[in-house]
């Protein structure tokens, strides 16, 4: 809820304007997590409009119903399995920072287009494969130096990026058209390294040292 009330948020509301997200439509936030995303949507959209946010953490759905209201709604949800949302329900999907976070890509994207009404529109933000940023290269620096050596990470990093070519693909092979994707630069900035862990370990789900014994981690 804190670390996330900067830079991710302002993300999503710069994808919220691309999308053109107008009053009346019917939303659907996918990876809401404490739902301040969704709440800035449900004041887009109005009264007469409707935002669900879906999430897989029970914990960050707990701090997002505090927010609901009449047009806002959350419920514990896995882009990967939407089976219990109707077809063509939505105007707008939206996915900020969670796309990478998902392993198998085609399945969700197959569940986004069928629940979206024709003509509706998905809209994501994420980052491609490419250079790692300092962060990554000390954190890997210093975990391949012992005691931390001894243990090793099942791969280097838990996210499952894509890029340009194979995000085109996918979202052509699940029926999307008018797919426009664009390359942004953006840089994220840290008051010491204390905030950049601190970051790290609440957008990885934990993940950020979680391969280590809780006795080496701090």
């Amino acid at each position: 809820e804190r670390e996330s009330a900067t830079r991710q948020f302002d993300s999503g509301k710069h994808l919220v304007a691309d999308l053109a997200v107008a009053p009346g439509e019917r939303v659907l936030d996918v990876g809401c997590g404490t739902g301040r995303l969704a709440e800035h949507i449900a004041d887009v959209v109005g009264p007469g409009g409707s935002v669900l946010g879906i999430d897989p953490l029970p914990e960050r759905i707990a701090i997002a119903r505090e927010r609901a209201r009449a047009n806002l709604a959350f419920a514990i949800g896995d882009a990967r399995d939407l089976v219990g949302l109707g077809d063509a329900r939505f105007d707008v999907v939206v996915l900020n920072a969670v796309f990478h976070w998902l392993p198998e890509k085609a399945g969700p994207l197959a569940g986004f287009f069928r629940v979206l009404r024709r003509g509706g529109r998905l809209g994501l933000t994420t980052r491609p494969p490419g250079r790692r940023t300092e962060l990554q290269e000390v954190r890997l620096e210093v975990l391949g130096e012992p005691p931390f050596a001894r243990h090793v990470r099942p791969r280097d990093g838990v996210l499952f990026r894509v890029d340009v070519e194979q995000m085109h693909g996918l979202l052509e092979r699940a029926g999307f058209g008018d797919i426009r994707i664009e390359l942004r630069p953006a840089e994220q900035t840290f008051v010491d390294a204390e905030a950049a862990i601190r970051f790290s370990e609440a957008s990885s789900f934990g993940n950020f040292l979680g391969h280590l014994p809780v006795e080496l981690r701090e």
